[in-house]
């Protein structure tokens, strides 16, 4: 978590220079002045993510020093746009991109040291439609925030691997739904429009695949894991 606010201060520190920049800058000239009124446009984007899971707990199953430990390593995503205007202040937006992360899990109910461990990496495909509400133009930046749902498929979720953690192998639901909040900044420099931006995501389904055993010491204690994460893109079009 520290990093993410370290991601986000840096983004935000930058993103206020260049507005009181070019807020107050005395030529204030326009750029790429009819790029809004365009109906459709494509861009592409490049970003980090930091991806975490949230558990919820079966209480029979639950003691002291029993919840799973998570620890979020940073991760990588890319990804392209396609925006259609609604009007000057409404856009649809669909940006499939691929995400690439992973999560370290320590399970303290696991006495062995060679099984309590488990590296769990995922790359997504993730398809979302967002509502992007944007303020009025000033100068050559615009506020906006973004809203919507999400779909994803992970290519690693090991669901119809017959093995389980008894084998070693930690399983995931392939397919997840989202919802999506967040915020940013459109700057029109000269040639395209660059817009750095933050977005929560939040997973609405229940992504674990339970070991065969009811037992289990790795999932028998666990009523759900959804996907909680953090994005910060960078965008061109």
């Amino acid at each position: 978590m520290i990093r993410q606010f370290v991601l986000v201060t840096i983004i935000a520190l930058g993103s206020v220079q260049a507005s009181y920049g070019q807020l107050f800058n005395s030529e204030r000239l326009a750029n790429l002045e009819t790029f809004d009124s365009r109906p459709t446009s494509w861009g592409y984007f490049l970003g980090f993510n930091n991806y975490d899971f949230n558990f919820d707990y079966n209480r029979e199953f639950q003691s002291d020093n029993t919840d799973v430990v998570v620890e979020s390593q940073p991760g990588f995503n890319v990804g392209l746009i396609g925006d259609l205007r609604i009007n000057r202040y409404l856009n649809l937006r669909l940006e499939p991109g691929i995400y690439f992360t992973q999560r370290d899990l320590t399970f303290p109910r696991i006495e062995e040291a060679s099984a309590y461990f488990r590296a769990v990496k995922s790359t997504y495909v993730h398809l979302p439609l967002l509502l992007k509400i944007s303020t009025k133009r000033l100068n050559n930046f615009k506020p906006f925030v973004v809203a919507g749902i999400a779909k994803s498929i992970n290519l690693g979720s090991n669901e119809t691997n017959p093995e389980d953690n008894y084998f070693g192998q930690f399983r995931m639901r392939r397919n997840t739904s989202y919802y999506e909040l967040g915020f940013g900044i459109d700057f029109y420099l000269y040639y395209f429009k660059f817009s750095p931006s933050i977005r929560g995501v939040f997973a609405t389904s229940d992504e674990l695949v339970q070991d065969k055993n009811p037992l289990s010491p790795w999932t028998s204690n666990i009523a759900s894991m959804k996907t909680r994460g953090v994005f910060i893109n960078f965008t061109f079009q």
